[in-house]
């Protein structure tokens, strides 16, 4: 990963955590953090846990980037950082906000784990920001570890005994649950024991939500944002859905994630392939826009041109139903995940975060959007196609949504 982006690479048990050390490095307690309100609710914990103040930003409703033209300069004003998101793999525009820290005298953090991928202008998602975050979980697959990369070489050390500082011994137990669980979860796709396998995901601490959101909680949260910074008060919400975020790795996780990134290029090449093949539906974007295929936000075609095409993560098909969409494709068993709806100032509240000048692209963006495996994409348009699913069509959204 040091080849392909171009600088030092820290191991990391945990995206997460990985994200917690950056914070903590690089914003002093009671910063204003910048951020994608349409995010998994663990990154919105982890930025409370790094004791800073979550500022909601206003996105693309095509895509979910992060929308510069719509922050106010009042928003600008204040910060400690700005914290992209990269969302399912499509770039927030990169480029122009590096410039604008730069500006600002802030550091701009890039959370890739959607991303790993991804390029914007011609170079990868995570060379922009001070420090960017990877997750090994997502198109690598190894459902564990991930990786802090930095600008600076000059700071792995201090950035290493940071990590060191908060990481837990490993356990025999955790070690044998991980070298079981591909096992355990093939099995149980082969009888097709949906729900035999989503309880055994439950007790292995990789799957606690009954909603798309976890519970709020907001009086425990109050009491423990009066010990941030610290993750102690915060583990109930930051361990959601892998409880093992912070573990020493033990040989088994490190071997397998080895193993399963020396196949990076061909899982991104299919990707891509998909990616590809769901752009060319109609449920692809508003308006004919094909998020994925431009570099900062949705790239349409220009007359004789043709954008790469990312290799998403997930492609967020945008659907006017997207309740009935996913409950079509569970009776085919495919599971829809990394839904992050409702957005963040609508689940946390003012009490826990500055909500979005604008939030009604967000909102709209949250309700419709279908995150779609693009390994799956034939599956998935044969599904969409037989429900007579409707593509969303994107009204005009004022700051009142």
């Amino acid at each position: 990963m040091r080849h392909r982006l171009g600088r030092d690479c820290l191991y990391v048990p945990s995206c997460r955590l990985g994200l917690y050390v950056a914070l903590r490095h690089w914003c002093p307690p009671g910063g204003r953090v910048l951020m994608s309100p349409v995010n998994d609710d663990v990154i919105f914990f982890v930025v409370l846990a790094a004791g800073l103040r979550p500022v909601q930003a206003p996105l693309d409703a095509r895509d979910g980037s992060i929308d510069m033209a719509a922050v106010p300069e009042s928003d600008w004003r204040g910060l400690s950082a700005v914290l992209t998101t990269n969302l399912y793999g499509n770039p927030d525009p990169a480029p122009e906000l590096r410039a604008r820290c730069d500006a600002l005298g802030i550091p701009l953090i890039e959370d890739a784990a959607h991303a790993i991928g991804s390029e914007v202008a011609g170079r990868p998602v995570g060379g922009f920001g001070d420090a960017s975050v990877f997750s090994l979980s997502k198109h690598v697959g190894a459902k564990t570890g991930g990786f802090l990369a930095v600008a600076d070489p000059g700071l792995r050390t201090a950035l290493a005994k940071a990590r060191d500082e908060l990481l837990e011994p490993s356990r025999l137990t955790a070690e044998l649950a991980y070298a079981l669980r591909p096992y355990a979860e093939a099995g149980v796709r082969g009888l097709r024991l949906a729900g035999t396998a989503r309880a055994a995901l439950r007790l292995l601490g990789q799957e606690e939500r009954e909603d798309i959101r976890m519970p709020l909680r907001a009086g425990e949260l109050q009491r423990a944002l009066g010990t941030a910074p610290g993750l102690a008060a915060f583990h109930p919400w930051v361990r959601v859905d892998m409880h093992d975020y912070r573990i020493r790795p033990g040989r088994t996780r490190l071997r397998r994630t080895e193993r399963l990134l020396a196949g990076l290029d061909e899982r991104l090449a299919a990707h891509r392939r998909g990616t590809e093949r769901l752009l060319a539906t109609v449920w692809a974007a508003p308006g004919g826009e094909r998020p994925g295929s431009g570099a900062g936000g949705p790239g349409g075609e220009g007359p004789g041109t043709r954008a790469p095409v990312q290799p998403l993560f997930r492609v967020p098909l945008l659907v006017e139903d997207r309740d009935a969409a996913v409950a079509a494709l569970a009776r085919h068993r495919v599971t829809t995940g990394y839904l992050y709806d409702p957005p963040l100032d609508t689940y946390a509240g003012e009490a826990f975060t500055d909500p979005s000048p604008a939030p009604g692209p967000a909102a709209w963006f949250a309700r419709h959007a279908l995150p779609v495996d693009p390994r799956l994409a034939g599956r998935v348009i044969a599904v969409l196609t037989e429900l007579g699913a409707r593509p969303a069509r994107l009204p005009g959204l004022g700051s009142g949504g």
